[in-house]
């Protein structure tokens, strides 16, 4: 097999571990009122197997996925430069168009099916990264921790100004996002237990912040920062799976030493601060950086298991699923909606942790068994298909020859 062929693979089986990962997060946000996610105390019960599914979740898996997929965003921006010079195409042409799609996608994702759409915020990351895509990969590794230090700074100094709020300005302005009202939350879940219509009337404002106030203070710095960091390990072959297994093992054992101890002990900190608003600000701090190793960790255990040529059969299909990311990652919001709005079967508030990832694994299975089939068919998935017509104005060959 060619070098570029193996770099493709690694990628695509890395993208397939990232999206089916999303889900073990994002299914939260489909299953219980949006507080929830960020405040598992806000919600549903922490007793038992439930409590264990939120802390091995939260340990393997929260902001770990969506840090690696940023990650591979951020490579698959230089790579697709890259393979637009090679062709003779206008680079930034192609580029900004792309991402144009990729934004109006987003908007419609956001807004017509599902608040926690990322597909906007990436398309926006793309826009502003473009320009420092062919700097060192010294200079983008440095430029990432420095934006993801920026959401940092901003939370921390959030918190050191809550001090200075009266206790109404706090109660009006931020609990309803961190402990909302039982009100509230009932609310929410009958706007989502109804239609189509009645949906929007709760997610249409979710969309907004997300894609407004939430994007400004931490997704656009975070995302931005991984897909930096995505670029100058791209650049160094380490995310294609080029570099030395030393390396991997290296990585591996930064996430399990430093990574886990620190997420563990941000869960620590916040059950023994009994998930106040100090949780919010200084409390999430823990995971936000222990998560950058993790996610590290995630990538250098799968390129070793991909280069010591080991689990082929399951690594064959997470490529599958990877090389239809986008469809999957759909896939997602349709079947979730189908399960807990009410235009499926409304189960929306009824569904412990437990049970949300027994569904997880269940979409699990029926992506990595459904993705090679339709590769074996068709060159890319309907949703790349389209992506890909959008991009360069014309039709792409859908058909496998």
């Amino acid at each position: 097999m060619e070098p570029s062929n193996q770099r493709i693979d690694a990628l695509d089986a890395l993208r397939g571990l990232a999206v089916l990962g999303i889900l073990v997060m994002n299914i939260q946000s489909f299953a219980m009122p949006v507080a929830a996610y960020l405040n598992p105390d806000a919600y549903g019960s922490l007793d038992g197997v439930n409590g264990a599914v939120w802390i091995l979740s939260h340990v393997l898996a929260d902001q770990k996925m969506m840090a690696l997929f940023s990650m591979l965003f951020g490579a698959g921006i230089v790579l697709f430069c890259e393979r637009a010079a090679h062709s003779g195409r206008s680079v930034a042409g192609y580029h900004y168009r792309r991402n144009f799609w990729l934004l109006i996608f987003g908007l419609l994702h956001g807004y017509l099916l599902w608040h926690g759409d990322i597909l906007f915020l990436y398309a926006l990351c793309a826009f502003v990264l473009f320009p420092l895509r062919n700097r060192s990969a010294r200079t983008l590794f440095k430029l990432g921790i420095l934006f993801l230090a920026v959401s940092s700074i901003f939370y921390l100094l959030t918190a050191a100004g809550l001090q200075t709020m009266s206790d109404e300005a706090i109660a009006e302005q931020i609990m309803p996002q961190w402990r909302p009202a039982a009100e509230q939350m009932t609310a929410e879940l009958a706007a989502y237990r109804g239609g189509w219509a009645s949906q929007l009337t709760a997610r249409i404002p979710m969309t907004q912040e997300m894609q407004g106030l939430a994007l400004m203070a931490w997704g656009f710095w975070r995302a931005s920062g991984m897909m930096l960091l995505g670029m100058a390990l791209y650049k160094t072959g380490v995310i294609t799976g080029k570099a030395d297994s030393q390396l991997y093992h290296r990585l591996l054992g930064l996430a399990m030493l430093f990574g886990v101890p620190v997420v563990i002990y941000g869960i620590y900190w916040n059950f023994n601060n009994e998930w106040e608003l100090s949780s919010m600000f200084l409390g999430s701090q823990f995971n936000y950086w222990g998560s950058v190793l993790i996610s590290l960790g995630w990538m250098s255990a799968l390129l070793l298991i991909l280069k010591h040529n080991i689990l082929t059969g399951l690594t064959n299909r997470l490529a599958a699923v990877g090389r239809m990311a986008f469809t999957n990652y759909i896939m997602h919001t349709l079947l979730c909606g189908l399960i807990f709005y009410g235009h499926g079967l409304g189960l929306i508030g009824n569904v412990e942790r437990a049970g949300q990832l027994l569904i997880v694994l269940g979409i699990w299975m029926l992506q990595l068994w459904l993705s090679p089939i339709w590769l074996s068919h068709f060159r890319f998935g309907p949703l790349e298909w389209l992506w890909r017509s959008l991009t360069y104005w014309r039709p792409q060959p859908m058909r496998q020859t």
